[in-house]
């Protein structure tokens, strides 16, 4: 108890004053940050250290996917795991816009309209499925077209992220020769496309086993791993599934909304995963309890600075 609680003296705009402050505020989740943004530096500095990123799809269709394209432009990350739905919203805000709406809108005047409500993000219909449909089915038939009839899931996205912009984070992926890598592809819209395709060309096949061994020879080789992970379900869990085979994580930060109390992985505590060998006993982790889109902007700042 060394440490007495102090108050903020905001006197510039300096990102890096700010996070510094937190870690004596005695903030109830502000420390938590303040923590979560010195393992992140640590690990991304660690030249020995595999480093992963890990999210969920909804926070492609927000402000946060010029973050997450940035960190992976910037090669903080040597793998990403990810949903089906950040596929999705990669290709079609390459090309389309979304909207800002809010939480409380009328649904079923929306779906007369033909827009979809992801939270208060505004989706028009013809700015996602059809512009989805075109850009996945052109994608698969180029690699048909190849000879290409087996394929693992950083396959497909390496070849959509060839075919993007740069304002796309699979793009970016594409061009740093980092694997994107999506255990539940079929879980979305470019899943479906494939799906879509496979009704024609009964020989493709998206063969998960090549994911896995991708992740065998990144976790086996690496001297340490890290984890950034951002949200929960089927990514969250893949990244920490796939480093007990080494020991264990050496660096691990998740940022949640959920709630530890129903026994869910998405609410889990990292702490948690150490009983499980997925993160060591020694490693420098820790769970950051706030919303996602949030907390981004002032955690990449402060890497940045």
């Amino acid at each position: 108890m060394s440490d007495s609680v102090r108050d903020y003296k905001i006197e510039s705009n300096s990102i890096s004053l700010l996070i510094d402050g937190m870690a004596k505020s005695g903030g109830f989740e502000s420390k938590n940050l303040w923590d979560g943004i010195n393992i992140i530096r640590a690990m991304t500095k660690d030249r020995n250290c595999t480093r992963f990123l890990s999210f969920v799809g909804a926070i492609i269709s927000t402000g946060a996917r010029g973050i997450i394209k940035d960190m992976i432009k910037r090669k903080m990350f040597d793998c990403v795991i990810t949903t089906c739905g950040a596929l999705d919203h990669d290709i079609a805000r390459t090309s389309t816009k979304y909207y800002s709406g809010d939480f409380r809108m009328d649904d079923g005047m929306l779906y007369r309209k033909n827009i979809h409500r992801l939270g208060n993000v505004l989706v028009p219909q013809n700015n996602y499925g059809p512009v989805i449909e075109d850009k996945v089915q052109a994608c698969l038939n180029n690699l048909y077209k190849q000879g290409i009839r087996n394929i693992s899931t950083f396959d497909v996205t390496r070849s959509i992220g060839e075919s993007l912009d740069e304002s796309s984070f699979l793009y970016w992926a594409y061009k740093n020769d980092i694997p994107v890598i999506v255990p539940g592809i079929v879980d979305g819209a470019v899943g479906s496309q494939i799906w879509f395709f496979y009704q024609k060309h009964k020989d493709f096949t998206v063969n998960l086993m090549l994911d896995e061994t991708r992740l065998s020879d990144l976790v086996y080789e690496a001297s340490k791993t890290g984890a950034f992970i951002i949200g929960g379900g089927i990514s969250k869990h893949h990244t920490l599934w796939w480093n007990q085979f080494r020991g264990g994580l050496d660096y691990a930060v998740s940022i949640t909304t959920a709630s530890e109390w129903d026994g869910s992985l998405s609410g889990a505590l990292v702490a948690e995963a150490i009983s499980w060998g997925k993160v060591k006993g020694k490693a420098r982790q820790t769970t950051i309890h706030g919303e996602a889109t949030t907390l981004l902007p002032f955690i990449y700042a402060a890497l940045l600075k």
